[in-house]
């Protein structure tokens, strides 16, 4: 990859980190004016309908390269077999829907946890709270036979002395809103596994689209029974909606989708980790959230953590372009 992609990509993985680090402060701000849940839902509503027409341009696209006979006429546009009008209705229902609602339903889960959480908390604290999942990624692997280096244990240790510092008072005690996000850290991670399963037979945006109308779906229902939300509130609350909706979701799910299909994994992970520290300027610039010394300390030492668990990877692929360079001199 050329100086000049790399800089490209570098910088569409860093709009990314900071579009979903301000979104902390907007979701934060969100709360002023309707209940966690009725934020969620409107905002992953926002969401999957800014996905569409990426959805729609990705299918034309692909109808195209059928029609132009790259593809042989009985196979579907993702190039797997044509089948007949039953057995599409079941593919559709089975390998395309199912994955993408259990995707939505852990989504859920997590982003509930954080938007509750951030009522309680700064937006600074979560956004870096949030990150954890960088590191509880290959914890929760190790569990499922997957190998964890050293370099991760140590991103874990490293987080969990930044999550006292950041979080656990003179007394011993969490506060409650750290802890919720904490939690939320955890299904995001899930996330993450799960996503590895699902997303390698599924088209990206399609899955996207349907996990995070499930999302919008389930915190509708939530907010139904627990929330009063007046059509007022709402447009009250319209520019952060709108930012975390069609911003957060939608502009940087895509960016992130262009920038990862020439960037390495853990190269990426390192920039998008960044979030956190946008998450605190955005708490300071929007909302006048100051972190105290402590709280620096303990986003520092996350920060490292989470540098610290991509470092193994980062050696592997610093190994493999030694290795390609050797072979094509």
């Amino acid at each position: 990859m050329s100086t000049r992609q790399t800089l490209v990509t570098d910088g569409l993985l860093l709009a990314t980190a900071a579009i979903w680090g301000f979104a902390f402060a907007a979701q934060r701000a969100g709360m002023s004016y309707v209940g966690p849940f009725t934020y969620n839902a409107i905002r992953f509503s926002l969401g999957a309908l800014s996905l569409v027409p990426l959805l729609i341009l990705i299918r034309k696209r692909a109808r195209k390269v059928r029609l132009q006979g790259e593809l042989p006429e009985n196979t579907e546009p993702d190039g797997s077999l044509r089948l007949d009008a039953n057995q599409r209705r079941m593919k559709s229902v089975w390998k395309t829907l199912l994955p993408g609602v259990a995707a939505g339903v852990v989504l859920f889960a997590g982003s509930s946890l954080q938007q509750v959480g951030i009522v309680y908390t700064t937006a600074g604290k979560a956004g870096f709270i949030t990150g954890l999942y960088v590191v509880i990624v290959p914890i929760l692997g190790t569990f499922l036979g997957r190998m964890t280096d050293r370099g991760r244990w140590a991103g874990a240790l490293l987080a969990a002395a930044g999550m006292y510092f950041l979080s656990v008072t003179e007394t011993f005690t969490i506060e409650r809103g750290d802890f919720l996000v904490f939690l939320c850290a955890f299904m995001f991670a899930g996330h993450v596994l799960l996503l590895s399963v699902i997303s390698p037979r599924m088209e990206p945006v399609t899955l996207s689209v349907i996990q995070y109308g499930t999302t919008a779906i389930l915190s509708a229902v939530v907010a139904l029974f627990t929330e009063a939300a007046a059509l007022s509130s709402v447009l009250a609350a319209w520019l952060p909606i709108v930012y975390g909706g069609i911003f957060s979701v939608g502009i940087a799910y895509s960016l992130q989708v262009v920038a990862q299909k020439t960037a390495h994994p853990a190269h990426a992970a390192i920039i998008l980790s960044l979030e956190g520290a946008f998450a605190a300027l955005g708490g300071f610039l929007v909302l006048g959230e100051l972190l105290t010394p402590r709280d620096i300390l303990g986003c520092v030492l996350m920060l490292s953590g989470m540098v610290a668990a991509q470092a193994g990877t980062i050696r592997a692929s610093m190994r493999e372009r030694r290795k390609g360079r050797l072979t094509t001199t």
